[in-house]
């Protein structure tokens, strides 16, 4: 088994919150942490309304949701995560914050007794790179980057069944059984995928997205076209231009040049009316508008 029993969340946001959320309904005592205060006091508020429309459309019971509410614990600094067996990053998709949090992480770790894991929800993000920085940390609890793994979920968390894996170069046998079986008790279904950019997931709809961009700036088709086609005709449950918009147009680009630089090939770059996009500030849904226009939340 997992032998897990406190769950640490880092970062707020969207997918963050949902983790949280997840880890919470699951049972798991869950610590959730962002640098922002605000973004903290959003996920609070998000999770009061997210539990109650479950409660509401007989997902959950009322007295789950209450226990639910009663295991998480929005803190305003890393100490309390001492306490954690697992810490969960979902911070902003950039490597350079990822490491210096990791190499932070284990610092404090090192300094506890303990087979703490800590997991990174990145979606396209070397592990390997990830677990390197924290190399060369000392302590009576020396476990980095063997305890370092890839536990990419997906949005919107609570519904997305898919957890994909990441084992790093140096991740244990032991880390991995232990996260897989922590993903299972989320109600998750993990599956393994090796720690190359972009692993499985966006390695091969990243390009299909970037194809549909450049199908639109080309004029082969209107982007309510394009994703009509898709849908009718691949039988996908969402276009691909209005998925990018509800990634994030600015994560999209980020992502193919993580993938252009990884795989040192210019094809994955992005296209150039992606970039436009992204620069004009149509960032997608959470902007209001990027190929589509949305209504504000």
């Amino acid at each position: 088994m997992h032998g897990i029993k406190t769950v640490g969340v880092i970062g707020a946001g969207q997918m963050g919150g949902g983790i949280a959320q997840v880890s919470a309904v699951a049972g798991f005592k869950t610590l959730v942490y962002d640098a922002f205060p605000k973004s903290l006091d959003k996920c609070k508020a998000d999770h009061e309304k997210r539990l109650a429309r479950d409660v509401e459309k007989q997902k959950l019971s009322q007295a789950d949701a209450d226990a639910a509410r009663e295991r998480l614990r929005y803190v305003s600094g890393l100490e309390p995560f001492g306490d954690c067996d697992i810490v969960i990053e979902a911070v902003v998709e950039d490597v350079k914050v990822k490491v210096a949090l990791f190499t932070q992480l284990a610092e404090m770790f090192a300094k506890i007794p303990g087979k703490q894991i800590l997991a990174s929800n990145t979606s396209s993000i070397s592990i390997t790179e990830i677990a390197a920085a924290c190399n060369n940390i000392k302590g009576p609890s020396v476990h980095a980057p063997e305890q370092i793994i890839g536990m990419h979920f997906f949005n919107p968390v609570p519904i997305m069944k898919l957890v994909e894996v990441i084992n790093g170069l140096a991740t244990s046998a032991e880390t991995t059984q232990r996260t897989i079986a922590l993903a299972e008790a989320m109600g998750k279904t993990p599956l393994p995928a090796n720690d190359r950019p972009g692993f499985v997931s966006n390695r091969v709809l990243m390009p299909m997205i970037n194809e549909a961009f450049y199908a639109w700036m080309e004029g082969v088709a209107k982007p309510e076209d394009i994703d009509g086609i898709m849908k009718l005709g691949c039988n996908f449950p969402m276009g691909p231009l209005n998925l990018a918009d509800f990634i994030g147009l600015d994560t999209c680009v980020h992502i193919m040049d993580v993938l252009a630089d990884g795989l040192n090939n210019d094809r994955y770059r992005a296209c150039p009316l992606l970039k436009q996009l992204v620069t004009a500030g149509r960032l997608g849904v959470k902007s209001g508008r990027g190929v589509f226009e949305y209504q504000k939340k």
